[in-house]
């Protein structure tokens, strides 16, 4: 995933890391109003030689006492000194939780120790830390004592005496809210990469255009209405109306020498609207005065019909079957004629071949050279054989690629299956892209471009 990538996914996830944010901090702000505040109190012990009478003789003590300080660094934190220091107070907890809370660490590079010692009471806390200190130095003169001697040669001082805390060192609920926030922010923006990286959806219209081997010449956004109604209003200025110009003026001019004039509009699955792009291309090409039939070839599920409030019962099926001519079931669409339509017909039993049929050759043959264009909704690609049968038959294929639905791999399964039978996709539609998505600003559709108002006369 490249930088740009990384940027895409990140704005069209980016209510992820907004909510990461949001957790986080709240998170942080639960954590530290159920944590008991604790107080650290402070000491410094230093470590020396007692018999250093020379100056070569002090450099070698001092040798002496940074490789001890590690060990002694462990004995402040060990259970043995913990249980000293629990008798000597007469505490109400084990050695253990005692050790648990004393931290011991030499400064680097001196003969210095650090000791810190934590407790919900900031007094308690400087006793305990004080009795540590005292109940060390007892043990180091216990250990380093040698055998018929009464004196240390090492000997611990306090250096710093141990302090009385004035606020809690735990929690702090400043840096805990910046950790919280910083922390969710990061796995939100995680989560919306890792999101990005597992969809295989399609939403790049580049990358539609290299999967179905056929450029993007439509792009559709979501619109409530044409959900609703399944056909634009061709007189208005709706992103949806342009949208189908845009479509119609590109397949017309998609090749000048030989333009699909016999067109197959189909989908790799359901529910990824080619039939609502099929009737509206019609529209739009009759709108811009061609002679336009649009045939409800889906079989098993027509639609064309009722989204254009025809008559059903007769269409396709009878005409295949010889028992009507076309010219009888053709239902013309508005008043000036330039759009008929002739519905799927009564349910056939074998529609993968009745589609792909002589008697279906013969009859866009026929309407080839009474018409303009021929458009055809049929089934989707991938559940059934018959639209691969009916694409032998068109000049192209249209594919209506439904943006976050349709996958990479159902379209490279698509056009697999019309490549393996010679048939041509001639375009795409990238169908329902959401308003907000880049894609929407890429093509234009996020601004406006409507008639001036007309200025009052003077």
């Amino acid at each position: 995933m490249n930088f740009g990538e990384l940027l895409r996914a990140l704005r069209r996830g980016w209510w992820m890391p907004v909510l990461g944010l949001l957790l986080g901090g709240v998170a942080a702000v639960a954590v530290t109003a159920g944590t008991t505040p604790v107080y650290t109190s402070h000491t410094q012990l230093f470590v020396a030689t007692t018999d250093s009478t020379s100056t070569a003789e002090a450099f070698q003590g001092n040798q002496f006492a940074e490789k001890r300080i590690a060990s002694y660094a462990e004995l402040l934190t060990s259970q043995e000194l913990a249980a000293r220091v629990v008798a000597e107070l007469d505490l109400a907890e084990t050695p253990a939780q005692l050790a648990a809370r004393v931290e011991a660490a030499p400064v680097s590079g001196t003969v210095v120790l650090d000791v810190s010692v934590t407790d919900p009471s900031p007094g308690q806390a400087q006793r305990i830390a004080r009795t540590v200190a005292d109940e060390f130095i007892a043990a180091v003169a216990e250990l380093e004592t040698p055998a018929g001697s009464l004196t240390s040669p090492v000997r611990v001082t306090v250096f710093g005496a141990a302090d009385l805390p004035r606020s809690p060192s735990a929690p702090q609920p400043v840096l805990d809210l910046a950790v919280g926030l910083v922390v969710g922010l990061a796995l939100g923006a995680a989560t919306a990469v890792v999101r990005a990286r597992l969809d295989r959806s399609l939403k790049d219209p580049d990358e539609v255009t290299e999967l179905a081997g056929a450029p993007v010449i439509g792009v559709v956004l979501r619109d409530d209405e044409l959900q609703q109604r399944h056909r634009v209003d061709l007189q208005g200025s709706s992103r949806s109306a342009e949208a189908y110009r845009h479509l119609q003026t590109n397949l017309q001019f998609l090749d000048v020498d030989t333009p699909p004039r016999v067109l197959v509009v189909s989908s790799a699955m359901p529910s990824e609207g080619k039939t609502t792009v099929a009737v509206n291309l019609a529209l739009a090409l009759a709108d811009a005065g061609q002679r336009v039939v649009l045939i409800e070839a889906d079989l098993r599920r027509p639609r064309v019909t009722s989204y254009l409030g025809l008559v059903t019962g007769v269409g396709l099926t009878n005409v295949l079957t010889g028992r009507a001519h076309v010219e009888d079931v053709a239902q013309p669409v508005g008043e000036d004629g330039g759009l008929v339509v002739v519905g799927a017909g009564p349910t056939a039993p074998n529609p993968a071949q009745l589609l792909a049929s002589g008697a279906m050759r013969a009859l866009l043959e026929h309407l080839r050279e009474t018409h303009d264009y021929v458009v055809l909704d049929a089934p989707p690609m991938l559940p059934v054989a018959d639209a691969t049968g009916l694409a032998v038959l068109a000049d192209g294929v249209l594919l209506s690629v439904r943006h976050g639905s349709t996958t990479r791999e159902q379209l490279q399964r698509t056009r697999a299956t019309l490549d393996r039978v010679g048939a041509r996709t001639v375009g795409t539609v990238l169908n329902i892209v959401p308003v907000r998505d880049d894609v929407s600003a890429a093509y234009g559709y996020s601004a406006e471009y409507g008639a001036a108002p007309a200025t009052a006369a003077r």
